[in-house]
């Protein structure tokens, strides 16, 4: 493999590896491709449901809590248990933008192509803040899955090549239907938030590439 094309930390390259075979499965050609994990999301058997079609199972505070007030607090999460073809349940924060969407499924696609033990959370105990504390959360498998899906959907020689051609966080962000935090996230951990940064101050204002 080209090297030249991976970023330039350890984990960087492990990370941006894992995303190549996920863009390279969903049958993409090119680094600039935008990766649907709707369509992925079909082979990790994975059934992404509507909000809809749990409603009939909440309470009327528990919907109330998950579309209001706790809206932030969740982006998505999968059933522990498979229905009977082997599938399992996803559901996504209807509150959250398309983007957003597709980063969180991309998440949970890559915990299953990646391997992962499902997480199961429960009430250990609280800060003082009032934030829960999950009892079995593993920080590193989650950062792994977060990290290769976000490299699945801004592979890191497309990016580059954006960057240096002087196109924004906000262009690239639409190019691959992907939230800006997540395009700004994949610059920074690329090593190039520096250069991103000075070529965008250099070009002359009113005519950034979007």
């Amino acid at each position: 493999m080209d090297t030249s094309n991976l970023p330039p930390t350890r984990k960087g390259r492990i990370y941006e590896i894992h995303a190549i075979g996920l863009r390279e499965f969903a049958g993409l050609r090119r680094d600039d491709q935008k990766l649907d994990p709707f369509e992925l999301a079909r082979y990790a058997k994975l059934l992404v449901a509507a909000f809809e079609q749990i409603e009939p199972f909440l309470t009327a505070e528990t919907k109330a809590h998950l579309i209001g007030e706790g809206k932030n607090s969740w982006s998505g999460g999968a059933t522990s248990q498979t229905l009977p073809d082997g599938r399992k349940i996803i559901i996504l924060n209807p509150t959250h933008g398309k983007n957003r969407q597709n980063a969180t499924l991309m998440e949970e696609i890559c915990h299953v192509f990646l391997g992962h033990k499902p997480s199961r959370l429960a009430i250990e105990s609280k800060t003082k803040d009032g934030k829960v504390i999950a009892r079995d959360y593993n920080a590193e498998i989650e950062e792994q899955a977060y990290a290769v899906g976000a490299a699945a959907l801004v592979p890191f020689s497309a990016l580059r090549r954006f960057v240096e051609s002087g196109k924004t966080s906000r262009g690239i962000s639409r190019h691959f239907e992907v939230s800006n935090q997540l395009v700004e996230y994949r610059i920074k951990v690329s090593r190039m938030w520096g250069q991103y940064l000075t070529i965008q101050g250099e070009k002359p204002f009113g005519k950034r590439q979007d």
